[in-house]
C-alpha cells in the first residue's frame, strides 16, 4: 500500500516511549514527517507538558518547572496508512502504538471523548469539538473558578471558545459563564 492511498480521515493515536525522552520523540517524529514526505499523513505532534511553579520544601522557588502530565506517551494526529505507521513505529525511542498487539497490527485511534480532555488541558481546542456540545447538554465544570459545578448549557459561543450554563451556586439557579476548555461531557 503506498502513501497515495487515502485511509481515512485524520484521528489521534498514542506512542509509548522511553519516560523522559517524550520531547526527543515528538523533535525526531517532527524531523521525520519533514524529511519522508509525511506532511499529508502525520499532522500535530503533542507531549502534555504543563508549566507550573516551582516548590522546594513547600515554598516557591521562583522558578518554572515543567512537568510532562502523561510520562511515557506522545499523542499524535495522523491517517494510518502502512507507510505513517512504519515511520512512527520506527522512530528512534518510540516502543510502540498504545492500541496494537505488536506482530504487525495497527493500533486503533482514541476516542474523541479520551483525546478531548488531554487537548483542553493543553489548550488546544479545535472547532470540531464544539459539535460535540448542544444546547441542553449536561456538562460539568472541570477546572476555573466554578469547578466541580454541573448544569445543562445555555449558549454556545464557538468564535469565543466559551458556553454558558445554567448551575446552581449558592443554592441560587445562576446563569455562568466557562471556558470550552473548562468543560466536560456528562454522560
Amino acid at each position: 500500500m503506498s502513501q497515495n492511498q487515502d485511509l481515512g480521515s485524520k484521528q489521534w493515536y498514542v506512542v509509548n516511549t522511553y519516560s523522559g525522552h517524550e520531547s526527543k520523540v515528538a523533535k525526531n517524529l517532527e524531523k521525520r514527517k519533514e524529511s519522508q514526505n509525511m506532511q499529508d499523513y502525520i499532522f500535530r505532534i503533542v507531549v502534555a507538558e504543563t508549566t507550573e511553579p516551582g516548590m522546594k520544601n513547600g515554598k516557591p522557588t521562583g522558578k518554572e518547572v515543567v512537568k510532562n502530565l502523561y510520562p511515557g506517551y506522545v499523542f499524535i494526529e495522523m491517517i494510518m496508512t502502512d507507510d505513517a505507521w512504519f515511520m512512527v513505529r520506527n522512530t528512534p525511542e518510540v516502543t510502540g502504538f498504545v492500541g496494537s498487539s505488536g506482530k504487525g497490527t495497527k493500533p486503533f485511534p482514541i476516542p474523541n471523548e479520551e483525546i478531548e480532555p488531554v487537548l483542553k488541558r493543553m489548550n488546544i481546542i479545535d472547532e470540531d469539538m464544539f459539535s460535540d456540545y448542544k444546547i441542553g447538554d449536561n456538562v460539568r465544570v472541570i477546572s476555573g473558578t466554578f469547578e466541580g459545578l454541573n448544569g445543562p448549557i445555555e449558549t454556545v459561543d464557538v468564535e469565543n471558545k466559551k458556553v454558558s450554563l445554567s448551575v446552581v451556586f449558592f443554592g441560587r439557579p445562576t446563569v455562568i459563564e466557562a471556558d470550552f476548555s473548562e468543560i466536560e461531557k456528562l454522560d
